[in-house]
């Protein structure tokens, strides 16, 4: 007698249905909306938008801002992960905790906080600008922003990674003479590198779209210190929905095409190694 194999999730169907429902009315049909508005626009007055000088700046403060705190993350966000997984000392729940924290707080929280803290006059800015160190106002300010607010996704992603891991490895490489640095790019970075460039990922796609914590930091200073997010802000205050979509499209297209390759190359990593 043959018996039919039964789905692990009760209702499939309806489930799936439900699924693509929701996942339209909250992703799919607001994205189609922004790029339908945009198509307003013939191809000249579309690139024209797109490639103003003062748009151009804009993306490369954004772009290269959500790189090096990415990049940044990507070595402290593992190292706390390491420490937190690895070691037990006083108050690591604590910390712990501590690092959900740009989670929860308001990211116009988190900017003032940012600039009161490292203007000129500020507890920490003073000292660092008799230093000839300007960081409030300044594409560094971004950075340490963002630096900031997507510090969370690294950690998150490799801690139960690096929990999981089979400590019988490391001993046995130890054992068959392999030093501490074999040891780690050898045995654990192979298993914690998928997790770790998730976690990059993730971190590089949410600063390319934050905008309370800089807008306090960043100054606004147009060719220097000036985000895309405020660009489409700007055009939006003025009415001018076309330009502020074509904007958008482009920050959509850039951001999607980069997530799709560091998806493509973690699938052919994940071949490879099969």
């Amino acid at each position: 007698m043959k018996w039919k194999q039964s789905s692990v999730l009760p209702g499939f169907n309806l489930a799936l249905g439900y699924s693509v429902l929701y996942l339209s009315l909250i992703v799919l049909l607001p994205l189609a909306a922004l790029i339908s508005k945009s198509m307003g626009l013939d191809w000249a007055s579309f690139w024209a938008i797109v490639t103003e000088p003062r748009v151009v700046a804009s993306y490369k403060v954004t772009f290269g801002a959500s790189l090096i705190a990415a990049l940044i993350n990507l070595f402290v966000g593992l190292l706390i992960a390491w420490v937190l997984v690895r070691y037990s000392f006083p108050g690591k729940r604590f910390i712990d905790a501590l690092v959900d924290l740009p989670f929860a707080l308001p990211t116009a929280v988190a900017g003032i906080a940012l600039a009161t803290l490292y203007a000129p006059n500020g507890l920490l800015g003073a000292p660092l600008d008799r230093l000839g160190i300007k960081i409030a106002f300044t594409p560094a300010g971004i950075v340490l922003a963002l630096t900031f607010i997507t510090l969370p996704f690294v950690v998150r992603t490799v801690q139960p990674v690096l929990e999981d891991m089979e400590k019988e490895l490391e001993e046995a490489a130890s054992s068959l003479g392999a030093t501490r640095w074999q040891i780690f790019y050898r045995v654990i970075l192979p298993t914690i590198f998928p997790a770790l460039l998730t976690g990059f990922t993730l971190a590089f796609a949410r600063a390319i779209g934050e905008f309370g914590s800089v807008i306090f930091i960043a100054g606004n200073m147009p060719f220097k210190s000036e985000i895309t997010p405020l660009m489409i802000i700007s055009k939006l205050e003025q009415y001018d929905y076309l330009g502020a979509s074509a904007i958008a499209v482009v920050m959509l297209v850039v951001s999607f095409a980069l997530l799709l390759m560091i998806n493509g190359l973690q699938w052919w990593m994940t071949r490879h190694r099969r």
